[in-house]
């Protein structure tokens, strides 16, 4: 009897064993692509950033009165860390939190890019 059960199950453990490899090669064939910040594409998304970061001395008032920092010339891992902490809700500037959210990991690195390479 059991050597009838044996036969009934040895291709439902085969084909789970299959599985189980083409899974393991997908899971490790499916690891992120670097993503390699262009200054020049974050030409045409800086917009939304100038308007505070581009002003000498400019302080925001909202939610209350904040001198905002220039980043021109800043540390780019700096500038994509920042994002990507304003967008998981690590730091939490209401206004930055709102940008950082609709900016795509490609868009991160373009803005971190141009901004590095400002002086």
């Amino acid at each position: 009897m059991k050597l009838s059960i044996t036969k009934r199950a040895l291709p439902a453990l085969a084909a789970l064993a299959a599985c189980a490899v083409v899974g393991s090669a997908a899971a490790q064939s499916a690891q992120p692509a670097t993503i390699t910040g262009n200054a020049e594409a974050a030409r045409d998304k800086n917009s939304m950033c100038i308007g505070c970061h581009g002003i000498p001395g400019y302080k925001a008032s909202f939610p209350e009165v904040y001198q905002v920092p220039m980043i021109a010339g800043q540390n780019a891992k700096y500038i994509e860390a920042a994002l990507k902490e304003y967008a998981s809700g690590a730091r939490s500037h209401p206004s930055m939190v709102g940008i950082a959210k609709s900016l795509s990991e490609q868009d991160i690195a373009d803005l971190a890019a141009y901004y590095s390479s400002l002086k």
